[in-house]
Order: structure tokens, then sequence, then C-alpha cells
């Protein structure tokens, strides 16, 4: 029986499933594999930790995958795709292809189908397919610059805010009201285990994890701090701008737009914040009613593993 196994490797996470022609067999999850974030040698301790753990659960020996679909961030250059390719086949012996995290997250919605999915984890972009198989993306240039609405850029934000919030309070000078007036700062302060606002402030400008932040964030929102919110509710705003980019290049036919048009959400900060996502759907639909916003969160994990079923993707050399 041919065994077949897809990743998701993200900045965050690294989600491993190995499956036979119908069924999911096995799926895990490990560290970040994002190699233009963590690095080569943490890329690959995640990844061959997820191939291993994954193959265990099933039941089979890496060897015995006969295809794997390894979708990451970035697989669009050479060296990216080369180097994940190289640390996959360090543990697998059947064919590998290395594609881009937006290509196994449109599997996972559409199949071969036309549609929009906008992927909001540790980074964010918006990708899109039309039926004559054209495609279209937005956002995604990086987290430095871009990325908006993702982990790290709500993380980024709500440290600005709360700066100038600071700053338009009691001030940085009366440090200990500062911690009644912000309990927000309370809560980011323990996610980057800090204890003062001078470190706070140091580590936020020595290219920290902002994503790192995003639970501490979610979790004072759900509490009604007013700023997280705020944060949260730009960031739902700011992703279905980058749908509506990719929707307008991709369905609009001689300046006449085609109805229905599916468009799925994909990603951590979709999925762990109802906030974002309530804000993104009804911006969406203010923008534009005719894009249909599928409300389950899809898993591009599953994805990866139906492209390895299919072949879809040619193989790296």
């Amino acid at each position: 029986m041919p065994y077949y196994l897809g990743i998701d490797g993200g900045g965050s996470k690294t989600t491993c499933a190995v499956g036979d022609e119908s069924s999911v067999l096995a799926a895990v999850t490990a560290g970040p594999s994002n190699i233009t974030r963590v690095g080569e040698v943490r890329a690959r301790e995640a990844l061959h930790q997820a191939i291993r753990e994954a193959c265990a659960t099933a039941k089979i020996e890496p060897r015995q995958v006969h295809r794997a679909c390894i979708g990451i961030a970035g697989a669009g250059r050479k060296e990216v795709a080369g180097t994940i390719y190289k640390i996959a086949a360090e543990t697998l012996s059947g064919e590998i292809s290395v594609v881009g995290d937006m290509e196994i997250a449109m599997a996972a919605a559409f199949g071969t189908g036309p549609g929009v999915i906008v992927i909001a984890g540790t980074g964010s972009i918006a990708f899109g397919q039309n039926a004559q198989g054209r495609t279209a993306r937005a956002g995604g240039w990086g987290f430095a610059i871009s990325d908006e609405g993702s982990a790290h850029w709500i993380g980024r934000s709500a440290v600005a805010g709360l700066l100038r919030a600071i700053d338009q309070g009691s001030g940085r000078e009366n440090f200990e009201q500062v911690k009644d007036d912000q309990p927000l700062l309370v809560q980011l302060k323990a996610a980057w285990n800090l204890h003062t606002l001078d470190e706070f402030a140091r580590t936020a400008n020595s290219n920290p994890n902002f994503a790192a932040l995003f639970p501490a964030i979610v979790a004072a929102a759900d509490g009604g701090d007013a700023l997280a919110q705020r944060v949260l509710k730009q960031a739902g705003m700011e992703l279905a701008q980058l749908a509506r980019i990719v929707a307008r290049r991709l369905f609009t036919e001689d300046g006449s737009e085609l109805p229905h048009t599916p468009l799925a959400m994909a990603g951590g900060v979709f999925r762990y914040s109802l906030l974002v996502c309530e804000v993104f759907r009804d911006e969406v639909r203010r923008l534009d009613s005719r894009l249909e916003v599928n409300p389950q969160v899809i898993e591009p994990v599953a994805g990866a593993l139906q492209m390895a079923r299919q072949g879809q993707a040619a193989r790296l050399k």
C-alpha cells in the first residue's frame, strides 16, 4: 500500500500528516520550519521531528512514504525550495515536492478549482486562481514591510499602540502607575518574560518575535481590552483588503464583475481570533458582495497531503 506525506511548514509551527490513498493515518505538530524566519538549523530540526513522529504514529517508516509534498513560505525562491528539499531527502527516499504555502492552502480549500485564499499566520498573504488558471497574489512581502493582519503585524501594532497610550497617559516616568492603567502591558511583558518597561522597549527594538504576543492580545481582547480589540479589528480589515485586491485582478472581465467568487481563510490568526474572523467577513461583504466566505478555517496540511496523493507538483531535482 502506498503512503503519502504532507507538510505545512510555518513560522510558528510545522504540521505533518501521513495518509494512504483515502484516509489520514496520523497528524502531528512540531516547531517552526519557515527557513527565512528561523534559519536552516531550526527548520531541519522541526521538519525531521515532524516526519519522524508522523510516520511513527502511522506505524510506518519514513522510507515507506511514496510521495511527499511540503508547503512552505518562500518556496518560489530556488534557494529556499532547494534547501527544504535537501532537508526532507535526509529522511525520505520517495518523491518530494516543495511548493508555496498558498498552493497547499488553495488545494485544501478549492481542490483544482478557482477561488481566493487569505492566509494569516505568523505572516500573511492573499492568493487566488481563476477558471482559466491565471493566478494573483497580494501582501506577503515580508514582516518588515508587509504581512498585514498577520500575528507578527498584530503583535507589533499592539506594542506600538501600547507605548503610545503610555505616552498619552501616565507617561514612562511613572511606570508604577502605568502597570495599573495598562493591564495589557503586564500580559505582553509576561509573554516575552520581561519585568520592566525599559526591558520591554529594548526588546521591541531588537527584532523580537512579535507573533509570540498574539495569544496574549487575543486573551486581552476577549477580556474587553479596547486597544487589543482595536488592533484585531484593524487586522481583519487589512486582510479583507488583500482578498479584495486579488479578487479584482482575477474575477473582473471587461469591467463587469463576475458573481459568486469563493473565498477561504487559513492560518492561526483566523483560527484563534473570532473577532478577526467576524470583522474580516463583514468587511469582505462591504467591499465586494460577490465574495462568498467559507465560514470554516481550512487546514493547509490537508491540501499538501492531497497534492502528494495526486502528484500535482513536479519533483525537484
